[in-house]
């Protein structure tokens, strides 16, 4: 067996937790990845996982082994990436987490069209708002937006910022009226973003020179899809808070009306997230490029 790629294998094991978790992870079979594991512990001649029929644990050796194989390997990897970048053309799988909306119409088009500039460039992109973990789950690039939690060895990079808008259907304000300051939005029936399990986020005003003013919207309509919120907005059933590159066009074609016009936009942050290395591989690094010369774009 190739010791590197037994490494490999064992390091996404104990990442994973199971043998189970890492075969289907590498679309190996259960038994196979019980072999790369054994033929390391042969080969070393030191036991690395204590196993029964309920549970694996690391042995102390193999703990220290684990930390030092995540350094050989992200060494090799490093070493890859120095050879596809003499090749001056990315190649090879990117494999990229976003958010599911924001993924679907600004990101994707984008790794869609470098897709189409170099053809021995492979994607993989997962569209979902459930936060992927970029060393557990083996992704190269995370698009996160709004605010981010300090991660030891996640490098961050800002590719492009969101203005936030208040919005309504012309219906809506003809029973309703227009609400003439922040204060005021709380009279108003609010369409609430909401994604399962998670609790209400606040809508946020920006205030020059001061902090950000936060209201908790209210109301009997909560979606956990923003082009569902803004088409509910249209149906004139509430007031939304909504990014501008959303509801542009619904704005320009007299669907929506911004509210608040004179209120600044609270800018919401898009970042691409990737793991620490000693050598970015060509392909994120072209990609990364891509997103933060495009989505400004996009979001005006």
């Amino acid at each position: 067996m190739d010791r590197l790629e037994s490494m490999a294998v064992f390091v996404r094991a104990v990442d994973l937790g199971s043998f189970a978790a890492a075969a289907v992870a590498l679309d190996l079979s259960g038994p196979m990845v019980g072999k790369h594991v054994r033929f390391l512990e042969e080969r070393l001649g030191v036991r690395l996982i204590n196993r029964t029929t309920r549970r694996q644990s690391l042995t102390d050796f193999g703990r220290a082994y684990y930390e030092r194989c995540r350094v050989v390997l992200a060494e090799a990897e490093a070493a890859d990436a120095l050879a596809a970048d003499q090749l001056s053309e990315p190649r090879g799988k990117l494999r990229v987490t976003m958010p599911a909306h924001f993924g679907r119409h600004c990101v994707a088009p984008v790794l869609l069209q470098l897709a189409r500039q170099y053809p021995m460039l492979e994607l993989d992109l997962s569209l979902s708002d459930r936060f992927a973990d970029l060393a557990e789950d083996g992704y190269d690039l995370a698009i996160r937006t709004g605010e981010l939690d300090d991660k030891v060895g996640v490098i961050a990079r800002r590719v492009a910022r969101q203005g936030m808008v208040v919005c309504a259907a012309p219906s809506y304000l003809g029973i309703h009226g227009e609400p003439r300051g922040i204060e005021d939005l709380a009279d108003h029936q609010s369409i609430v973003y909401r994604r399962l399990g998670q609790v209400v986020q606040p809508w946020l005003f920006a205030r020059e020179g001061q902090p950000l003013q936060k209201i908790l919207p209210t109301g009997r309509l909560r979606l956990d899809d923003l082009d569902a919120i803004a088409d509910a907005a249209v149906d004139g059933m509430g007031i939304a808070w909504l990014p501008w590159w959303l509801v542009r066009e619904r704005i320009r074609a007299g669907a929506l009306a911004v509210l608040l016009p004179d209120q600044p936009r609270h800018l919401y942050d898009c970042h691409a997230l990737w793991l620490q290395t000693p050598h970015l591989p060509l392909k994120v690094r072209l990609a990364v490029d891509a997103l933060a010369a495009a989505l400004p774009k996009l979001m005006a």
